[in-house]
């Protein structure tokens, strides 16, 4: 290759690893679309399941999905026999990434460092998950390759015993006050029935099936926010063929074309469309609703799309989740047609429906350690550190009239040991989407490198636990094994060391703790590189009622009133600056306190709901920022509850 050429590839990456995009924020592995697309797919392999199942295994990964392929890996690696078993008849392994032809990965992106040019972003969770990865072509891929690289690490470890036909899969729960799984009852498809015992079982499956059936405690969707009934919607990729290279150059043309920062292509992978899908009117339009294109190139000439949201889907029920999938094969014959109206979709023809939805979220444990949005918020490192994010808090629809949100974008973040490990019940970690954390981190933490690094670890732990004779539970007590935790997962490729960044701008803010109680009852966002959190934006006297309502459906009993009382004689509330009376009297009305406008702040103040200091920091008593409103609310929610916000970082 001539240096001319690459310099043009480097110059290409230079300027693709700068862009902020709105899925995948930094290009980095795939070569420029220009680059030559070679059409050569791997032979899919037939995976193969054991014929006879032992009684007694050291550890049972229950999900072939990549958390518990991650799971198994290391467990056979540090030496202990293991089962790995699939309970949802599937035949490839790989699950949402490769049944559900979900096929990007949400990066964990170092953007402490910089790349050289031509090269790759450098990323956090390494170890197994940078083998499949490396196997694979980048973090857009084809999904036979992906399934085939999975399968690869698998059938390599002796010490593996895969099985792929269980019908059903319930945990073995041991009798009295100290509960603890002690194996799985299986189901075959032919009826028989057999049970295997193990010291250890992860539960890797997308909902934690296991840990449910076991009794563990968990939260529903955005049950901790207040919301119970509110989870994201889900998804249906959809493949289309006919798309050769003259339409990628065209899509390609497009989306560099436009100006959009949320919009960009390389080789394997498209983002954008989102001024475009704004135009179209589903069919349904209460139940679906198209984002922006998010488009996999696949190598035999076809593209997966990721942009359908289904909405009221239940992803713990089978009949709603097969009621998701017709609703999409109902809905994307007309998205298709609407596509045709772009030059680079014109020969394009809908190929199938994936057999799987992609479901985002159900069930959040109640682990040891529940990893909080404000983890996030303030890069938080963690003693027991076992993984790390950097992934944005990314909340999709939740219904057609909302927009979602990304709640904001951490530099880095641990993923604690105590968050994998049951709050009640021993002999079982949870790894995946469904470990403990709280709905708003979860935006964050869902991703599917986080979740393997996290399955890494549990296979190790499963081992060091056995060899010290301890539950989960005390494992996750003792820094002393945690350490020696940490130091075998380093030793197999992960990189897990403490640190300590530097606090970012808005912690400096005199504001700041009021925005760290805003951020954690979901009512501030900061969308990328948090560029929204502006503390010194005057706020206005609707937004500071919309603000005590959202802290209402989050704290029902102790704001029992109606904040929307305070703007009832307010004409055009949005465009009405706000006072320190009228947050004061809009606190009032939503706390069920008798006052007036004028003497709201004094009975505030007298009742201890509000603080002098935090008045005493207000720079206009006319104009309130948003900064000060939020140091309002927090006054009034620490007062009235038992959380305090006021710590700048609590680490154990």
């Amino acid at each position: 290759m001539s240096k001319k050429r690459l310099y043009s590839i480097a110059a290409v990456m230079v300027v693709l690893l700068g862009a902020c995009a709105g899925w995948f924020y930094i290009q980095g592995k795939e070569e420029s679309p220009a680059a030559e697309f070679v059409l050569a797919s791997q032979k899919l392999k037939q995976v193969v399941s054991v014929e006879q199942l032992q009684d007694t295994y050291d550890v049972i990964v229950v999900g072939t999905d990549p958390e518990g392929i991650s799971a198994a890996v290391s467990a056979a690696r540090n030496g202990a026999k293991t089962l790995l078993i699939e309970n949802r008849q599937r035949e490839l392994l790989g699950g949402l990434m490769t049944v559900g032809w979900l096929n990007s990965i949400d990066m964990n992106w170092d953007r402490t460092s910089k790349p050289l040019p031509g090269r790759e972003q450098d990323y956090y969770n390494k170890g197994i998950f940078k083998e499949w990865y490396k196997k694979t072509e980048g973090h857009s891929f084809d999904v036979t390759t992906a399934a085939n690289a999975f399968y690869d690490l698998v059938s390599k470890e002796s010490n593996i015993d895969l099985y792929m036909s269980a019908q059903a899969v319930e945990p073995i729960v041991s009798e009295g006050s100290a509960k603890a799984v002690e194996g799985i009852a299986l189901t075959n498809s032919d009826g028989s029935t057999q049970n295997v015992l193990a010291r250890s079982v992860i539960d890797a499956t997308q909902d934690a099936d296991i840990a449910a059936a076991a009794g563990v405690q968990f939260t529903m969707g955005r049950e901790d926010i207040g919301d119970p009934d509110s989870r994201m919607a889900v998804t249906a990729v959809f493949r289309l063929k006919n798309m050769d290279d003259k339409a990628w150059k065209l899509i390609s043309d497009r989306l560099n074309g436009d100006g959009d920062g949320n919009t960009g292509v390389s080789k394997m992978s498209a983002w954008g469309y989102g001024k475009e899908m704004s135009g179209y009117l589903p069919l349904d339009n209460e139940r679906t609703k198209m984002r922006g294109l998010n488009i996999g190139r696949q190598r035999d000439g076809t593209v997966l799309i990721n942009a359908l949201h289904i909405f009221d889907i239940d992803g713990l029920d089978p009949e709603s989740r097969e009621e998701g999938l017709e609703l999409a094969r109902q809905e994307i014959p007309n998205v298709v047609e609407y596509l045709k109206e772009y030059k680079e979709f014109k020969h394009a023809e809908l190929d199938a429906v994936a057999p799987e939805l992609y479901v985002r979220e159900t069930r959040h444990m109640v682990g040891l350690y529940r990893l909080s949005i404000v983890d996030l918020l303030e890069n938080r490192d963690h003693w027991d550190r076992i993984a790390f994010g950097s992934y944005p808090a990314d909340i999709q629809r939740t219904s057609p009239s909302d927009n979602g949100a990304v709640v904001l974008h951490p530099l880095k973040y641990a993923v604690p040991f105590r968050s994998i490990v049951p709050k009640d019940i021993d002999g079982l970690l949870v790894v995946g989407r469904s470990a403990s954390y709280d709905t708003l981190a979860h935006g964050s933490a869902r991703v599917i490198p986080t979740g393997m690094a996290e399955g890494q670890a549990a296979g190790a732990a499963a081992k060091l636990a056995e060899a010290h004779g301890i539950t989960f539970r005390e494992l996750a007590a003792s820094k002393p094994l945690i350490e020696e935790l940490q130091q075998r997962l380093n030793d197999q490729g992960m990189e897990l060391e403490p640190y300590t960044l530097e606090p970012q701008s808005y912690m400096k803010h005199k504001d700041y703790a009021g925005l760290k109680a805003a951020v954690y009852m979901g009512l501030a966002y900061g969308s990328y590189g948090n560029a929204a959190f502006d503390l010194d934006r005057p706020s206005n006297a609707q937004r500071m009622v919309n603000q005590m309502n959202g802290a209402r459906r989050m704290f029902p009993e102790q704001l029992p009133g109606d904040p929307y009382a305070a703007v009832n004689n307010v004409e055009e509330p949005a465009n009405k600056p706000l006072s320190l009376q009228q947050a004061c009297l809009t606190i009032a009305e939503a706390a069920g306190v008798e006052t007036s406008r004028e003497q709201a702040v004094n009975d505030l103040l007298s009742k201890s709901i509000i603080t002098q200091t935090t008045v005493d920091l207000i720079a206009d008593p006319e104009q309130l920022t948003d900064g000060e409103a939020y140091m309002l609310l927090k006054d009034a929610i620490e007062s009235l509850t038992e959380i305090e916000f006021g710590a700048s970082s609590e680490q154990e």
